[in-house]
């Protein structure tokens, strides 16, 4: 029998600025709103000064480099010290170290009583998606798929996401939980990335950004947090222990 069981959930790191670090912080506010205690880290090998999980979280996210032939055992050490849920934030490139990953250590790992959540973010851009079918095909049924239809414009279409054949049969094969991620105004997004603030922070007036302040986006912070939440919650299944 194996042991209680915990989750370890990650991006799948594959093509860039595709909106997965606002994902994870999404999330990570979503679990805390929740008092479910979970673990933080950022494996972003970048080392981005903006924009990353650490510089959100800059003192509850763990900064790790998977660079070495052991880094993802971060994984297993973390759980083993108590934590129950992990995110962790896969930088872009990193779909093989995290194969070779699988590969090695997933059986013995998965023994231990843990479970896999992946996330793939996709936007309109074909090549989202395709980085999100490539991780698939390496990491196939070991874990279980969250994808995020991140709307990066007012009219975004996923056209390529819903028709093409490949994506067609990795929905058939694989069941993901499909959520959606409303298009964020600029003048909301980018000051918040820049100054690592969170929407909670927004909605909550709690920031110390003026520009952060203003009543409408207060009230856009409030209304894109409430409607992602309430993706999350459709999505427990994939997110919890």
């Amino acid at each position: 029998m194996t042991a209680v069981m915990k989750r370890v959930v990650f991006t799948m790191g594959g093509k860039g600025g595709v909106g997965k670090t606002g994902v994870m912080v999404a999330l990570a506010e979503w679990f805390e709103a929740h008092e479910i205690p979970c673990t933080l880290l950022d494996l972003d090998t970048e080392n981005k000064a903006r924009g990353s999980l650490k510089h959100y979280f800059n003192g509850s996210a763990a900064k790790v480099n998977i660079n070495t032939p052991a880094g993802l055992d971060t994984f297993v050490d973390h759980l083993e010290s108590g934590a129950s849920v992990i995110l962790a934030d896969m930088g872009a490139g990193s779909g093989q170290i995290a194969a070779d990953w699988f590969d090695s250590m997933y059986e013995d790992v998965a023994a231990g009583g843990v479970v896999f959540t992946a996330i793939g973010v996709i936007t309109p851009d074909p090549a989202s998606v395709e980085s999100v079918l490539a991780w698939a095909s390496r990491l196939q049924d070991r874990v279980e798929y969250m994808i995020v239809e991140n709307a990066v414009s007012p009219l975004a279409d996923f056209a390529y996401w819903h028709s093409t054949e490949q994506a067609l049969q990795f929905r058939k094969v694989f069941v993901p939980t499909i959520i959606h991620m409303d298009f964020r105004l600029a003048e909301l997004e980018n000051p918040a990335r820049q100054h690592g603030v969170k929407l909670g922070q927004i909605a909550e007036r709690s920031t110390t950004i003026d520009e952060l302040r203003r009543a409408s986006l207060v009230i856009r912070a409030q209304s894109y947090r409430r409607k992602l939440f309430a993706e999350f919650d459709q999505a427990k299944a994939v997110l919890l222990p």
